[in-house]
């Protein structure tokens, strides 16, 4: 789709503000491949080769005895007896001599004076998913060391796939409530700024009752009645979210209404949408952009904050949050604490200039100089 003009004007500016530009490029480095975080840090081998077929675990689920084992339950791939199934071909001696066996095939190719194809496993290159318990055999947290890069937190989970899956689950939980809120927000306060009268004065007054709930009270209330869950937790903060930008939106549409292009338009008789979402907004979309780092980073904020209460998503997800709270819990692993500030500090940043180059890329003072 070829860009207009003026558009390619915004896009070339944003090119010259080096900061932005880099800081997207980076941030979309690392959530694209926080994407694909099951191919990275997981406790499933990404590729299993047993029998001439392959098996793709981290997707589908296998019982042992898929590989020759006695049991109907999902083959833990972790253990040597599973191990050693899949390097022998199913080879009964498993259970006696497991280390034994595996050593004998890679050696001789041969179990039992019999010939058999090596099978093998395709593991990600951090074999730890963000709740895989690890035997350790020292103390939690444990510091960084070999296997684990950047530690262990109080239950043994390592933290590095804990940061991947949290950094992800962070930013999708933002995208889809900023943006659902912001759209809901640009909508009222376009609403209230272009009519006026009395559509915005029960608007204002609508909007003062809700932004004086306690939102904190209505989650706590609503997860004791119907339970944590992430679906509730985004509801709730687009609830709470919306009325974040309106108040900028209806100052501007206020200012513009009077303004000659939208008198000519009326005059012409164009609808009321178009001229609000097609000539206005535009010119609204600086002072709009100005506000949405704030809003982005004030809802990574809000979701840390309330997993460090213990109101936030439910316990068994990966949460940059809750790693926070396992730092103070835990001042004798400081490497829990600086991983939690540099992944935050790393985030924002990266969000804040991104947005700066934005607001600078649609300022018309910029745009058209």
């Amino acid at each position: 789709m070829a860009l207009s003009p003026l558009n390619r004007r915004r896009l070339r500016n944003f090119r010259r503000n080096g900061r932005a530009f880099w800081s997207l490029i980076i941030f979309s480095v690392l959530f694209v491949l926080s994407l694909f975080a099951e191919f990275i840090a997981n406790d499933k081998p990404i590729l299993v080769n047993y029998d001439g077929a392959y098996y793709m675990p981290i997707f589908n689920f296998y019982p042992e005895t898929a590989f020759g084992g006695d049991f109907q339950t999902e083959a833990i791939y972790r253990d040597i007896e599973v191990k050693c199934l899949i390097t022998s071909q199913g080879s009964q001696a498993c259970w006696d001599d497991p280390e034994g066996v595996i050593e004998e095939v890679r050696a001789t190719g041969m179990v039992e004076g019999q010939d058999v194809n090596q099978g093998w496993m395709l593991w990600p290159l951090i074999p730890y998913s963000y709740d895989t318990p690890n035997d350790i055999g020292r103390a939690a947290p444990s510091p960084p060391d070999a296997n684990h890069w950047l530690g262990t937190d109080d239950t043994t989970r390592d933290v590095l796939a804990r940061v991947i899956y949290g950094f992800r689950l962070s930013v999708l939980f933002t995208l889809i409530v900023t943006g659902i809120a912001s759209v809901i927000g640009v909508i009222a306060g376009a609403l209230q700024g272009y009519f006026g009268g009395w559509t915005d004065l029960l608007f204002q007054r609508a909007l003062e009752i809700w932004s004086a709930t306690p939102s904190l009270y209505v989650i706590i209330i609503m997860f004791a009645v119907f339970g944590r869950s992430v679906g509730l937790l985004i509801f709730l903060m687009i609830l709470f979210g919306w009325p974040a930008l309106t108040g900028l939106v209806r100052a501007e549409f206020l200012r513009a209404r009077n303004f000659e292009y939208v008198r000519a338009a009326r005059a012409l008789g164009v609808s009321n949408w178009t001229i609000m979402f097609r000539h206005m907004l535009p010119n609204a979309m600086v002072a709009t952009l100005t506000m949405m780092p704030f809003v982005i980073t004030g809802t990574i904020s809000a979701l840390a904050g309330l997993d460090f209460l213990g109101y936030g998503l439910p316990s068994s997800a990966p949460s940059l949050g809750e790693m926070t709270l396992q730092a103070k819990q835990n001042l004798q692993a400081p490497w829990l604490g600086f991983t939690a500030f540099f992944t935050f500090a790393i985030m924002l940043s990266l969000l804040v200039f991104i947005f700066e180059g934005i607001r600078d890329a649609f300022d018309p003072r910029k745009t058209f100089a």
